[in-house]
């Protein structure tokens, strides 16, 4: 990979990275807000800006993230597979992506719940539950593990990098 393509990939991923970090923090924001709100308008609001921020931001910016991350980890010294600190963070990545698809077929539900006219005791039961808080305190973690991965870089290689450094070691003593 080109250096141009590589630095512009790295600042598409950390962009991709800090937006999805923004967002979830507002939905946190927001869903706090809607689960404390008295007032059904608030309520209403509430559900439909979570909606919307699951589907046109942090949903984007996730796969954003995770196809950028995929990019720099191939097209850099760092390798996919080399070292656990990479390892870890397209892991977390990726759980964190596959759980807000899943997650937003019950952020839909709870916004059309939230759109309807009058509520029934039950209706009232999904937009009190605080999963959404839940949900959002706990890909705030895995977000700021991953970024904390990315600053320090903790050293340690995987079998599968310290078999690549041999070899090259190895090939680098019979060249000389």
């Amino acid at each position: 990979m080109s250096p141009t393509v590589r630095t512009l990939a790295r600042t598409v991923h950390i962009g991709a990275s800090a937006g999805w970090l923004g967002a979830v923090i507002t939905y946190l924001v927001v869903a706090a807000a809607t689960l404390i709100g008295a007032d059904p308008q608030q309520v209403r609001g509430g559900y439909q800006v979570m909606a919307m921020l699951a589907d046109a931001v942090l949903l984007p910016l996730a796969v954003a993230s995770l196809v950028t991350g995929l990019i720099c980890s191939l097209g850099t010294a760092w390798g996919l597979l080399r070292h656990y600190w990479v390892l870890f963070k397209l892991v977390l990545n990726l759980v964190a992506t596959v759980v807000l698809v899943l997650y937003t077929r019950s952020i839909e539900y709870a916004a059309t719940v939230a759109a309807q006219p009058s509520w029934s005791e039950a209706d009232r039961a999904v937009l009190q539950d605080p999963t959404h808080l839940v949900h959002a305190t706990a890909a705030l973690v895995v977000l700021l593990a991953a970024l904390v991965l990315a600053v320090y870089k903790p050293r340690g290689l995987t079998a599968y990098g310290h078999r690549r450094v041999l070899r090259s070691r190895a090939a680098s003593s019979m060249s000389a």
